[in-house]
C-alpha cells in the first residue's frame, strides 16, 4: 500500500472520446502531474496534451507512442482509455510498478484467457502494482446496486439495466457490432453481441462477490427489436426491418436463482419500439426486504456548451475511472475492483 505527500505521477493512455476526457481532468488536478500521453495515431505525436483535451493554455508534455519513453518517467499511474485492452501493453506497464486504472472493458478481468488472467497476475507481483477496471456502465451502475444492497436485510437479485436511445454515440463499428443495422436473423448474432458485451458479465460476477452469492453460472440474453422505419443518423443507416433495438442481460445464477442481471434496453432513433419503455437512464434495482430502485440521469450543467449531450457520456464514463487513481496507487498489489477500494469520489471545484 502507498500513501505519497506529492502529487501523483500520472500519463494518460489514448485521446479519442474518453480518453481526452480523462486528459482533461488530469490536467486539472493539483493532486496528479500530468507527466505523459499515449497516441496510437501517428498524426496526434508530437501535439500538446492541452491541444488533445481542450486546455486552453500549452502543458509543455506532448504524446508520444514510444512506450518505453513513457515508462522511464516512471508514473505513479496510467489512465488507460483505449476502446479494447490489450494484455501486452498491460503486462509492460504492470511490470514496470504502473498501477492501472482501465475504462477498456475491464472489471475483473473474468473474459480473458486463464493465460492472460495469468499474465496479469504476475505482472502484478513483478511490479507491485494493481490494475483497476471502472466506467459508467458497467462500473458506476455497479457500485450504486452494491451500496443500495447495503439497506436491505435480504438480497434476492441486483439488475441493472441502462435505458438509453443510443443513437448519440456515434461509432458505427461498436454499434454494429451490438446488432444494429443488421438482419435480427443473422446466423451467430446474439453471440457476438454476448462477446461484446462479455465485461457486463464481469461486473455480474463482481457483485455477486460482494453480496456473498457464489454463483454456479453464467447466461446471457437477448432480444432484437426491428426498426419500423428507416433511420438516417449521420454516421450510420438503419433500415426499415434491421435490428433497431438491442434488449439483453447477462445473468449469474445460483442454483435455479436469477441473483445478479447486468444488461441494456437500447435503440437506435425513434422507428423501434423497446420490448420496455425507455426510462433514458440506468436503472438500478434491488430486490430483496425491502427492494429499492433508483434511476441515474447524466444531465447537462447549465455552462454546458457542446453541442449534444455525447461528450456528457464519454465524461460520465471517463471520471469514474480518473478519479480512482489516488485510491489504485494507494491499493495492494493484484487486480482490485469496486467492492476492494473505499468510495471513489469527485473532486470540489474550489
Amino acid at each position: 500500500m502507498t500513501t505519497l505527500d506529492r502529487p501523483l505521477r500520472v500519463i494518460q493512455w489514448t485521446t479519442g472520446n474518453i480518453g481526452k476526457r480523462s486528459l482533461h481532468a488530469i490536467i486539472g488536478r493539483d493532486d496528479m502531474e500530468l507527466v505523459g500521453v499515449y497516441a496510437h495515431g501517428a498524426d496526434k505525436v508530437g501535439t500538446d496534451a492541452a491541444e488533445l483535451a481542450g486546455w486552453p493554455e500549452p502543458t509543455g508534455v506532448t504524446a508520444t507512442n514510444d512506450i518505453d519513453a513513457l515508462i522511464a518517467l516512471r508514473p505513479d499511474a496510467c489512465c488507460y482509455n483505449p476502446l479494447w485492452p490489450s494484455i501486452d501493453e498491460l503486462v509492460r506497464l504492470l511490470e514496470a510498478g504502473v498501477n492501472v486504472c482501465s475504462s477498456a472493458a475491464w472489471i475483473t478481468g473474468g473474459k480473458q484467457t486463464p493465460e492472460d488472467q495469468e499474465r496479469i497476475r504476475k505482472a502484478c507481483e513483478k511490479g507491485n502494482s494493481t490494475i483497476f477496471g471502472n466506467g459508467a456502465h458497467p462500473g458506476m451502475t455497479n457500485m450504486v446496486g452494491m451500496v443500495l444492497s447495503g439497506s436491505c436485510e435480504r438480497v434476492d437479485e441486483i439488475r441493472i439495466t441502462e435505458s438509453v436511445d443510443c443513437s448519440t454515440y456515434e461509432s458505427a463499428g461498436t454499434q454494429t457490432a451490438m446488432g444494429f443495422s443488421q438482419d435480427p436473423d443473422t446466423p451467430g448474432l446474439a453471440e457476438s453481441v454476448r462477446r461484446e458485451s462479455e465485461v457486463f458479465a464481469e461486473s455480474a460476477a463482481m457483485m455477486a462477490d460482494a453480496i456473498g452469492a457464489k454463483l454456479d453460472k453464467l447466461t446471457f440474453d437477448v432480444t432484437f427489436t426491428p426498426a419500423t422505419g428507416d433511420s438516417d443518423l449521420g454516421f450510420m443507416q438503419i433500415p426499415e426491418g434491421t435490428v433497431g433495438g438491442v434488449m439483453g442481460y447477462h445473468r449469474g445464477w445460483v442454483g435455479e436463482k436469477n441473483v445478479v442481471s447486468v444488461g441494456f434496453n437500447w435503440i437506435m432513433g425513434r422507428h423501434v419500439t423497446p420490448p420496455k419503455p425507455l426510462e433514458h437512464g440506468h436503472v438500478v434495482q434491488v430486490f430483496g426486504l425491502p427492494n429499492m430502485r433508483t434511476v441515474l440521469h447524466c444531465l447537462p450543467p447549465k455552462d454546458w456548451t457542446e453541442p449534444g449531450f455525447m461528450g456528457l457520456g464519454m465524461i460520465y464514463t471517463a471520471m469514474p475511472v480518473t478519479n480512482a487513481v489516488p485510491a489504485v496507487v494507494a491499493a495492494e498489489p493484484g487486480i482490485v475492483t469496486l467492492k476492494d477500494l473505499p468510495p471513489i469520489t469527485g473532486r470540489y471545484a474550489g
